[in-house]
């Protein structure tokens, strides 16, 4: 279980640290400082591209496009409920961008511990194929 909150956890801060609400995140620091920290732009945006690659790459790997789709349906029918029953307020456009980041978290997040989750849920290991 500790392993599977910090992968999504760590899903959580790379969304979060290419676009949240505050001023701190990668988008918003490139608008203000592009002439003057052009390179540094560059270079964090490179790093978050190769991360975002891997987690892609893992999560399409291990549940799939369709997989995706059905986990971020999940997390919008979960989101959906509270919202019908009067319990979650879409007013608020900054909680609205953190609801989406931790949805698109949870979507990474699940597709990197989904050999975790499918041991645990069926008993069954997952083996990827290896070339030897």
């Amino acid at each position: 279980m500790i392993r599977i909150a910090i992968r999504w956890l760590i899903a959580f801060v790379l969304i979060a640290a290419t676009y949240n609400p505050t001023q701190y995140n990668l988008v918003r620091w490139s608008l203000t400082n592009l002439s003057e920290q052009l390179p540094l732009i560059v270079l964090s945006g490179l790093i978050l591209l190769i991360v975002y690659i891997i987690f892609m790459r893992a999560t399409l790997r291990s549940i799939g496009l369709f997989g995706m789709a059905l986990v971020l349906a999940l997390v919008a029918a979960l989101l959906w409920v509270p919202y019908e029953f009067g319990g979650l307020s879409l007013e608020n456009q900054a909680a609205n961008l953190w609801l989406g980041i931790v949805a698109l978290s949870l979507v990474l997040g699940i597709g990197l511990s989904w050999s975790h989750i499918h041991r645990a849920i069926s008993g069954q290991a997952d083996m990827d194929d290896v070339d030897e």
